[in-house]
């Protein structure tokens, strides 16, 4: 073998090693990529818009309330969601996108230990503002059942009241909230509002699990009950709808779920 032939063979095979290696890191790219969330955690931490859509909610909030109290309901109470209702976790979906990982159990049990979320906008002053004029408060959340305590030091720590475990009812062994807000009632109160960003926060009806099509309709049948009985506080970062136009199935890869995501688009037609 020539000196030529060699040096043309060594060409190759660092060539070749280079792809293998750019390949290997676009599928890993491609494979834990979270750049499909950018805009909507942009949304959350960023827009103004945002903001002020949380400060309107509990406006709203607020203004039912004080009604529900002035009808003379011995003992009133709200029933909130936690998470994007009450405690803001972009930064969580954030290190998903800077990091390439995707959520997982475990990274978001390690998030909700270190008991760091932000209050929602306006979640504190509503809360406070109904603990001081004796309504019940019970925080329902589909946070495992592990992390009440560091729950309760992250909702302590943001001075929201009735942060406490007769007033947390977390998740066991399943997501629906039905039982749970079952709970609730049977402790003699009346219970005035629900608030949260999912509507399975308000009824296990958008949870059965229902087609994106279905949870649409049903919006428009009960359209009335929206800013009267439920509140609902915007997150673009995940949901039920999410799971939807997945059709619910947790098997799916990344490149499956864009198909999807395309897919569900309703684009204009020139």
């Amino acid at each position: 073998m020539n000196k030529l032939t060699i040096i043309a063979l060594s060409t190759i095979m660092v060539l070749s090693a280079c792809n293998e290696k750019s390949v290997t890191r676009e599928s890993k790219s491609e494979k834990n990529s979270q750049d499909y969330l950018i805009h909507s955690t942009l949304y959350a931490q960023s827009a103004a818009e945002y903001k002020a859509l949380c400060y309107q909610a509990y406006s709203l909030a607020r203004l039912r309330i004080e009604l529900v109290l002035e009808s003379g309901v011995e003992r009133p109470a709200v029933v909130l969601d936690l998470d994007e209702t009450v405690l803001d976790n972009s930064p969580y979906t954030a290190w998903q996108i800077a990091s390439g990982n995707p959520y997982t159990p475990d990274t978001w049990a390690t998030w909700v230990e270190a008991a760091e979320a932000e209050a929602v906008p306006g979640s504190v002053e509503f809360l406070q503002w109904a603990d001081s004029n004796s309504v019940e408060l019970f925080y329902v959340s589909n946070r495992g059942v592990d992390g009440l305590n560091a729950t309760i030091q992250n909702l302590t720590n943001l001075k929201i009241p009735q942060a406490d475990s007769t007033h947390i009812f977390l998740k066991t062994d399943t997501s629906d909230k039905s039982e749970r807000r079952d709970k609730v009632r049977n402790q003699g109160v009346e219970i005035a509002l629900y608030i949260g960003d999912n509507l399975g926060d308000y009824s296990e009806a958008w949870d059965k699990p229902a087609s994106a099509d279905e949870r649409l309709t049903l919006v428009h049948e009960r359209n009335s009950e929206f800013g009267v009985h439920f509140i609902v506080l915007p997150n673009a970062l995940y949901g039920t709808w999410e799971g939807a136009i997945y059709d619910y199935n947790r098997d799916l890869n990344d490149a499956e779920k864009d198909s999807l995501r395309r897919v569900s688009l309703n684009p204009w037609q020139k």
